[in-house]
């Protein structure tokens, strides 16, 4: 029998120790001597990012109500807007970027929010970083119409026309909608709110109809996005409870902050959903129960898709004959 070299200590042991121990001996010398090197793996290159389509550019103009006071959302992925005030703010515009990358669409999102402002102080104070050529502008005026006499349209109708016809001057193409809030819990339930004593929902609708006043003041606004009846609809369908003020139902998701003015994360994020929508075209549905940003913001899967349900039905009930159109979602991956 053949034996392969064994080295110096190899041939010691094979000599001299017992033939019943040298087997086991042996093995473990074979294996304590250096073993050729086999061949390397190959690399893998890591897996290239899947393009986008550029969409040109996108500004938000408003408020707390955009820049998410009272939530996680306020500061949610940053870096992937610019804050034209240098506040550092993520908000609804950044989900609203998530939204659209996943959907494989390049957006180059700005904001200009003031909290507490309507679109009158816009225009008297921020010009400077507004006032030139936009591809969309999405804005959004005080939550109460006008603080010093809430419900009434007359200044939102001034100050819409007004900005938009100055946005208008300096990209003739560029698309102009306007959003349309929410009812306010603070003023619809304690005593001292302008909407006591109403349903829950008759706000929103008074405030859509003094946005739709506003469209109608210039052909240069495109339209409105019913953000405000999409909070409806979630209350009127179960998926979110209607008063904050005597506890959250079990299964139900609160869509105000703690404040019960501005939104939580579920609401800001039924917002962003809305505009996805009707600023894209795309089904809200299709971004489903993995959507990046509401797994970093902490919705569960079941109400992530019940939030995208409301959407979609809110903008077909708005269009019936609009058709959005579904994607299959880009992967953000780990570090996306």
């Amino acid at each position: 029998m053949n034996h392969p070299p064994l080295g110096r200590l190899g041939r010691i042991i094979y000599v001299c120790a017992p033939r019943a121990l040298l087997l086991p001996v042996l093995a473990s010398a074979l294996l304590a001597q250096p073993q050729p090197a086999g061949p390397k793996p190959p690399v893998v290159a890591p897996a290239a990012a899947p393009a986008l389509k550029p969409m040109g550019t996108v500004l938000f103009i408003g408020n707390s109500f955009l820049f998410g006071s009272g939530s996680a959302v306020r500061f949610h992925r940053a870096h992937t807007v610019t804050d034209l005030n240098g506040g550092g703010v993520g908000g609804v515009p950044a989900v609203f970027k998530t939204f659209a990358t996943q959907a494989g669409l390049d957006f180059n999102v700005s904001l200009e929010t003031v909290g507490g402002s309507g679109l009158d102080l816009h225009l008297a104070q921020k010009i400077h970083l507004i006032g030139r050529a936009w591809d969309r502008v999405v804005m959004q005026s005080q939550s109460l119409l006008n603080t010093a006499q809430p419900g009434n349209p007359d200044l939102l109708i001034r100050s819409a026309k007004q900005l938009a016809e100055l946005l208008h001057s300096k990209n003739p193409a560029v698309d102009i909608r306007l959003i349309s809030t929410w009812s306010r819990a603070d003023q619809v339930y304690p005593a001292k709110g302008h909407w006591h004593g109403q349903p829950i929902g008759q706000m929103a609708k008074d405030v859509r109809a003094a946005y739709d006043q506003a469209a109608a003041s210039t052909p240069v606004i495109r339209g409105v996005i019913p953000v405000g009846e999409a909070w409806n609809r979630a209350m009127a369908t179960g998926v979110a409870d209607p008063n904050p003020y005597d506890g959250v139902a079990f299964g139900q998701v609160d869509l105000w902050a703690h404040d019960q003015w501005h939104a939580s994360a579920h609401g800001y994020y039924l917002e962003a959903l809305v505009i996805f929508g009707d600023l894209t075209g795309l089904d809200p549905r299709s971004l489903g129960k993995d959507e990046r940003s509401a797994l970093e913001l902490g919705l569960s899967p079941a109400q992530k898709t019940a939030l995208q349900q409301v959407a979609f039905d809110e903008l077909m009930a708005q269009n019936p004959k609009r058709k959005l159109d579904s994607f299959t979602p880009v992967s953000l991956g780990k570090n996306g």
